[in-house]
């Protein structure tokens, strides 16, 4: 049997990292943060525990590009759905409800990732969270601010200030009262973007977030994905 080629193996330790960041998510939402080990991460993904270290630093950073991963694409998938839209009200309407729907549909998930980035470490510079930057931006930007660079940061800090305020344990606010207040700040009708009470196929309360995570097989491969969920293999040999 010959080598795997590069390829192959690079494809390999893309799932095992895809993979990871998914049971991440899953373990700390259903179990909470404190309750979740780098075991039960390594299990669940279907992984050696020993490549979990390869991959992050610890639990804090591993959780936290999870996180940014969903932030990430939860955003997108917002941004881009249909019908798509180049307007850049509805377009920041569509952010500031991706991101208040994260705050209310995986509140622990949500909890945690504030806590996590109010440590001395602060925020984990991943891919995940450069890229929810670069949206974040490209918002502010389409939306017609006259400088973007300066107006992003602003929004950065309410959304976050709004996911803290939504999340504080006995005394939350409302998402609806939080979101109009966003709105009006930002000159928003209300019924752009999603209103509350209006439901998106595919929003951040189904709880298979697995299309968030490519965890799958390229088109270039030879085998098919599995169809049980577990674990796949590519084949040993080079293409």
């Amino acid at each position: 049997m010959s080598p795997r080629s590069r390829d192959v193996n690079e494809e390999l330790r893309r799932r095992s990292r895809e993979r990871l960041l998914q049971a991440a998510v899953e373990l700390v939402s259903e179990r909470g943060y404190e309750a979740t080990t780098l075991g039960d991460i390594a299990d669940r993904a279907g992984s050696a525990r020993g490549l979990v270290s390869y991959y992050f630093p610890g639990k804090r950073q591993l959780v936290q590009s999870a996180v940014h991963r969903l932030m990430h694409r939860t955003l997108e998938e917002a941004l881009e759905r249909e019908p798509r839209t180049e307007d850049g009200r509805e377009r920041m309407a569509r952010a500031i409800d991706a991101i208040l729907g994260l705050a209310r549909d995986q509140p622990v998930l949500m909890r945690q990732h504030m806590a996590g980035i109010l440590q001395p470490e602060g925020f984990v510079q991943c891919p995940d969270q450069q890229r929810l930057a670069q949206l974040l931006g490209d918002t502010v930007a389409r939306y017609g601010s006259p400088d973007a660079a300066a107006d992003y940061p602003m929004l950065r800090a309410l959304l976050m200030g709004a996911v803290y305020a939504a999340l504080v344990p006995g005394v939350p606010m409302p998402i609806p009262t939080l979101r109009a207040e966003l709105f009006k700040r930002y000159r928003l009708d209300w019924e752009q973007g999603v209103p509350p009470d209006t439901e998106v196929p595919g929003g951040t309360s189904d709880k298979d977030l697995s299309r968030f995570f490519a965890t799958g097989l390229r088109t270039d491969d030879q085998s098919g994905p599995r169809s049980d969920g577990r674990p796949d293999r590519l084949n040993g040999q080079s293409k």
